[in-house]
């Protein structure tokens, strides 16, 4: 089975067309409506891209074809490059409780507000986070920051203590990264 799928939106002809070249061009083509629109929620953590002739609104992922004729080898040449792009983003972004972390912009959002980090301060959070458990200063010294673990510095904690205070300012929130007598968790 195909993992990308190409949904046709009230689109007979285009889908009949792809349908029939459907092995060829790698994809599962799907023909959609706006009764089963609603539907796409089941497709939310596949790649899919979604052909329309008009855009519609609050619609991601979508491509409006609305020029005809087309050259079906360019069209084909354009849903690949667009695939690969879906790709990227998804790899690009990850979800830690709330937010969301953009690894290309640096940025750590949360419904309308954003905060711009360093690469230090996402690659601390990313590191707390893949751990599951408390890490303590030595080894974030050694990992993120690539110091000797037996080298007296506090960088680490100054690093925590002005991201901390970054997170409280931007989202009020007190508890994403936890402190124990270990050392430093995300929550």
């Amino acid at each position: 089975m195909n993992n990308k799928y190409l949904m046709i939106y009230e689109n007979n002809i285009l889908f009949n067309i792809l349908f029939e070249i459907e092995n060829e061009i790698k994809f599962s083509i799907i023909a959609i409506n706006k009764k089963n629109l609603s539907k796409l929620d089941e497709f939310i953590n596949l790649n899919y891209l979604i052909i329309t002739q008009n855009e519609i609104k609050n619609l991601s992922n979508q491509i409006i074809l609305n020029k005809f004729p087309i050259n079906i080898f360019k069209f084909i040449e354009k849903l690949n490059v667009e695939f690969l792009k879906l790709e990227f983003n998804k790899k690009s972004s990850i979800k830690i409780g709330k937010y969301i972390f953009n690894l290309n912009s640096r940025e750590m959002s949360h419904e309308k507000e954003n905060l711009k980090l360093t690469e230090k301060e996402i690659n601390s959070i990313i590191y707390l986070f893949k751990a599951k458990k408390s890490v303590n200063v030595q080894e974030l010294q050694s990992k993120v920051w690539g110091y000797q673990p037996d080298l007296e510095t506090h960088t680490v904690e100054t690093h925590i203590y002005r991201l901390r205070k970054k997170i409280l300012k931007t989202f009020k929130d007190q508890k994403f990264i936890f402190s124990n007598e270990i050392g430093y968790k995300i929550i």
